[in-house]
């Protein structure tokens, strides 16, 4: 098993930053795939971004050029550096780790962020 634990959500005005942070422990090798889904109230879970552990990363089209991921797989840690914040960013955001081998995706329970206007 996987646990994932994040860090890092608040409450920022538009423009600000934020940075999230997510650690993985128990049975974390080849962990494949890490990063950042978003859930806002109402709607649906998406892609934010991720990163392979070859340090490979990918966003979604309303975060590219906003927001910055990066892996320290020495650590088992993935972050999410947020900057110029929209109040549209305001969700929950969850860590996902992938085992691709395995096909098997692991979740953390969850920050919130919350940018006003």
């Amino acid at each position: 098993q996987v646990q994932l634990v994040e860090v890092g959500g608040g409450v920022v005005q538009a423009g600000g930053s934020l940075r999230l942070s997510c650690a993985a422990s128990g049975t974390i090798s080849n962990l494949n795939v890490m990063g950042w889904y978003r859930q806002a109230p109402g709607k649906q879970r998406e892609f934010v971004a991720t990163i392979t552990s070859g340090g490979n990363p990918l966003y979604a089209d309303s975060v590219k050029g906003r927001f910055t991921i990066s892996r320290e797989n020495a650590k088992n840690t993935v972050s999410l550096q947020m900057n110029s914040l929209k109040p549209e960013d305001t969700a929950v955001y969850y860590c996902y780790a992938r085992r691709i081998t395995q096909n098997v995706s692991y979740w953390g329970q969850g920050t919130q962020v919350t940018v006003s206007s």
